[in-house]
């Protein structure tokens, strides 16, 4: 008996962490011209299960965006700190809440112990006079606010192998059902009357195994050579026919063959009278000639073919 097969489930679940940060520099002003490379550094706020920060340089990072201001998304925390986020970077419309998005990026690493902690690459990020230009609408009242939105994906957990419980389908038990019905009188609904007796069957059975049977049980019955045409119950009393062949019956059993159409029986009894035509006696011979004359040209062509192959 072969081992039942077994299954096992685990999962793999990425979620993805979005948060918003909002840096607000009150004073704008008295921060212009504190010197190229020089910045304000938000709070750290938790976005994934990473600490981030914003910088804002407001005379530009180095001297080539020195008429800019430059703006940079920072992942902190130790050397070994690693992140993948996706981000955009904007300045606040004061009067609508609005956030001009300046810079974005899809998803990327970001690591603790070099450059790529830092983003956008780019060390400009908007022109000085763009930022402070009335008609922009990001300064007002001496404040600008920067504001940043992360989605990091978080730490991929995989759940633990598990067994998965199998359904068990038994076997189909519809042989034994109807097993059963042969067995128990209830539901029979029709009888064949046999000599003196009777069998009583049901009806559905019948119609089902036989065309002829349901039509002459649930419709118009069409009268055909073999009336109930249940073909292999045929076939089956031919098989056990032909086991009981010999020289006394066998002109008896191609009369039988004859009468009901049964081929399979007929040619059997054709090749055994070929066979053994001369251990048959004068009566068999004559009967044969007279009630089976297309029989007996087929067997004397056999013979006949026999004896110049064998003879």
């Amino acid at each position: 008996m072969g081992t039942e097969s077994k299954r096992t489930v685990s999962r793999c679940v990425t979620e993805v962490e979005d948060g918003t940060h909002a840096f607000e520099i009150v004073g704008y002003s008295l921060k212009r011209g504190i010197g190229v490379g020089k910045f304000v550094r938000s709070g750290t706020f938790a976005v994934g299960g990473h600490h981030w920060a914003i910088r804002f340089y407001p005379d530009g990072i180095v001297e080539d965006s020195k008429d800019y201001v430059s703006v940079y998304l920072e992942l902190m925390g130790t050397s070994d700190a690693e992140a993948r986020a996706a981000y955009t970077l904007g300045f606040v419309k004061r009067a609508t809440g609005k956030v001009k998005i300046v810079s974005s990026e899809d998803t990327r690493v970001f690591k603790a112990n070099d450059d790529s902690r830092f983003a956008p690459r780019s060390t400009k990020f908007m022109l000085r006079s763009n930022l402070e230009g009335e008609a922009s609408g990001y300064i007002e009242g001496d404040c600008l606010t920067i504001e940043c939105e992360i989605d990091a994906i978080k730490e991929t957990l995989v759940s633990e192998t598990m067994g998965c419980s199998e359904i068990e389908v038994p076997p189909s038990e519809l042989s034994d059902h109807f097993g059963r019905l042969l067995v128990e009188d209830q539901g029979r609904d029709v009888a064949f009357s046999v000599g003196a007796e009777a069998f009583a069957a049901h009806r559905i059975v019948l119609a089902a195994r036989s065309p002829v049977f349901k039509a002459e049980l649930y419709g118009e019955m069409r009268e055909s050579t073999d009336r109930y045409a249940m073909d292999r119950l045929k076939l089956m009393c031919q098989s056990i026919l032909r086991k009981h062949l010999h020289v006394e019956n066998v002109v008896s059993m191609l009369a039988l063959a004859d009468q009901h159409n049964c081929g399979k029986l007929k040619d059997v009894c054709v090749e055994f009278i070929a066979s053994e035509i001369d251990a048959m006696d004068t009566e068999g011979y004559e009967n044969l000639k007279k009630n089976f004359p297309s029989v007996l040209v087929r067997v004397l062509e056999k013979t006949s073919r026999f004896n110049s192959r064998y003879g």
